[in-house]
Order: structure tokens, then sequence, then C-alpha cells
């Protein structure tokens, strides 16, 4: 019953920017971490950021801080990822999932569920 579904992938030059969408039901959003994470082929899992269920503290992997923002909005169960100045290093499958522990830790985040990802291509 519980879902993540992304969005807003696609294809962007690279230096352009994306913004990525999850949208969350069935479970008790506001009381889940969410984390955005991606997979590119023959290359593991990436956590890139996440945000937490009691202060929306965020924590952001080196390879995307200060490029990357994500936030949340409880009201929609929906947490965003705005993504700027993306390279071809960025090409991959984006997915959200939600842990069930209340801080943000990106390195322990292991998530309770899981979105099938959404593809983000950054070509000229």
């Amino acid at each position: 019953q519980a879902q993540l579904v992304e969005s807003g992938g696609g294809l962007v030059q690279p230096g352009g920017s994306l913004r990525l969408s999850c949208a969350a039901s069935g479970f008790t959003f506001d009381l889940y971490t969410i984390g955005w994470f991606r997979q590119a082929p023959g290359k593991e899992r990436e956590g890139l950021s996440c945000i937490s269920s009691v202060d929306e503290s965020t924590e952001y992997a080196d390879s995307v801080k200060g490029r990357f923002t994500i936030s949340r909005d409880n009201a929609k169960k929906t947490v965003y990822l705005q993504m700027d100045n993306l390279t071809a290093e960025d090409t991959a499958v984006y997915l959200c999932a939600a842990d069930r522990f209340r801080r943000c830790i990106l390195w322990v985040f292991s998530g309770d569920y899981w979105g099938q990802g959404t593809q983000v291509t950054v070509s000229s």
C-alpha cells in the first residue's frame, strides 16, 4: 500500500536544472525521513540527500553539495529535489525513499519504502 512516486526527470543540457518530485501515499508521511538516491549503470547506488521528519534538517553528499537542494511539503506529502548546474556525471535513475528513523543521517539511511525512480539524462 505504501507508495513513493518520483517525477520530473528528463533530458537536460549540461549546466541546466531540473526539479524532481517524490509523492508519497499509504503511510504517515510526516513521521518519515525522506532521502534521494541515484543509480547509474555499472555503479552502486549513491545517497544524495535526506530531510528529517522532525525539524527538516538536511544532509548532502559531497558530490551534490551546493548544487542540489532538498525540501518537503508535509501537507502535500511531497519531497522535492532541486538540481542545478547539472553535468553528465549526474545522469542516473533518481529514487526517493522513506525511513522511519526521525533524523536525517545519510550514511545510515536504509529506507523502509522506495520509489521506482525517474530517469535524468544530462547531455547535449
